[in-house]
């Protein structure tokens, strides 16, 4: 049984429970809602991937429908729904290429008054961070973060059992999960700085990624318990499964990274201060194949700490502000065990950022302007964003995506290659 494939477990329960319910309902089917999209992003800087004058040029069709259990049956009692959401793409990118992406396909029910269960795929995410992400280990999609896709698109769907209850002492969510890794450069529309080639590289990069096999001894687990404290919500976080990103390296000859295994410890609070929102999230990344970090080829053990602060200055004026900071542990093991001729990666990191928002019009016009910048790495990239409610049907979007940076081997730095500015029509 170790070796049963997980995700089609999740795929037969959910059609199961799914005709069981429609049997039983009564309602008409459901109503479909959503849009159509074209974006277009030209590059505005050289380098050396699939094409050399654009990395986003798309046509999306996304359908989304939710239908409520009607009738006298066990769902219908139960204050049930199916949710689907989907997305079509013609990607002009890679030659015209048709897919489609299953972002959503779940059942939600409330199988007792402190007792909500929602099976299938969903979009998960928790912990107090614009765009930065401490405690939340649900994957994310960062090439369409780069590229100028909506920031709905960061978030990349989770097959999983997602269960609340809510006890009188504290809310708890508990998740069981498999695993799906971030989606990251990979030389093909994005370049990216690459190890074994010594530098930034693009479609020369020749990489092997080793993802966990799907069984059950891989599941994922995070855990969630939150409650608030007066008119602040604290919470404390548990994550147990892999690091989303390939950070350590199985077979350098064979040009080999993997996920590593991880545990999370995290907690937060979020609540007023001073005239706005403030919040403060800490977490411990345990490296469970490396914990005392003298492996040079294991990511060591993390500790990171992020505070924000966000106000609504008045006439549709807001701005945010966040630091974050993140340490590797054991790091004198690190360096000891390193050879002459490994990249060393500093102990600290420091990060600064910056969100004003402002709207016009009616609040049909909204200008943001998001900025990174870590004075460690001397490194950030910039996201300003003009979007315009034509009407009630119509929606445009222009925007940049401006990373820099003095090291080829940074966060930003090794994205610099990857300006690009961007419209969407929706």
């Amino acid at each position: 049984m170790d070796k049963v494939e997980v995700k089609i477990i999740f795929m037969v329960f959910m059609f199961s429970i799914a005709f069981w319910g429609v049997r039983e309902a009564t309602a008409a089917g459901p109503e479909f809602h959503g849009f159509m999209e074209f974006a277009y992003g030209p590059k505005v800087s050289d380098d050396h991937t699939k094409r050399d004058d654009f990395n986003l040029l798309e046509q999306r069709l996304q359908l989304k429908t939710k239908y409520l259990f009607e009738g006298d049956g066990f769902f219908a009692r139960k204050n049930s729904s199916l949710n689907f959401k989907g997305d079509f793409t013609v990607d002009e990118y890679f030659f015209g290429k048709t897919d489609f992406e299953l972002r959503e396909l779940n059942l939600s029910t409330t199988l007792v008054d402190w007792f909500d269960l929602k099976a299938g795929r969903q979009i998960l995410t928790w912990g107090t961070g614009d765009y930065l992400f401490i405690n939340d280990l649900f994957p994310k999609d960062y090439v369409s973060f780069f590229i100028g896709r909506d920031d709905e698109y960061l978030k990349k769907p989770s097959d999983a059992l997602k269960m609340s209850f809510y006890p009188s002492l504290a809310n708890v969510d508990f998740v069981i999960s498999t695993f799906e890794s971030n989606t990251t450069a990979k030389g093909d529309r994005l370049s990216f700085f690459d190890s074994f080639q010594g530098g930034i590289a693009g479609v020369n990069s020749d990489r092997d990624l080793l993802e966990p096999p799907l069984q059950l001894s891989n599941l994922e687990y995070a855990l969630r318990t939150y409650r608030n404290l007066g008119s602040h919500e604290a919470a404390f976080y548990y994550f147990r499964g892999f690091d989303k990103n390939p950070t350590s390296y199985q077979d350098e000859a064979a040009r080999q990274l993997f996920y590593p295994r991880l545990d999370i410890y995290g907690t937060s609070l979020r609540g007023p201060a001073a005239s706005g929102i403030g919040n403060i999230e800490f977490g411990y990344t345990n490296s469970r194949e490396d914990s005392n970090g003298n492996n040079r080829l294991i990511a060591n053990s993390l500790f990171k700490v992020l505070t924000g602060y966000e106000k609504d200055l008045g006439n549709d004026f807001k701005i945010g502000l966040q630091y974050f900071y993140e340490q590797t542990l054991d790091y004198g093991q690190y360096k000891e065990s390193l050879l002459p001729t490994d990249f060393v990666f500093d102990e600290s990191r420091h990060l600064l950022t910056q969100r004003i928002t402002k709207l016009y019009k009616n609040q049909t016009v909204s200008i943001t302007l998001f900025n990174f910048y870590s004075p460690s790495n001397k490194d950030g990239y910039v996201r300003p964003m003009v979007s315009y409610h034509v009407s009630d049907q119509w929606k445009a979007t222009l925007g940049a995506n401006l990373p820099w940076g003095e090291d080829d081997l940074t966060e930003f730095g090794q994205m610099k290659r990857n300006k690009n500015v961007y419209v969407r029509f929706r």
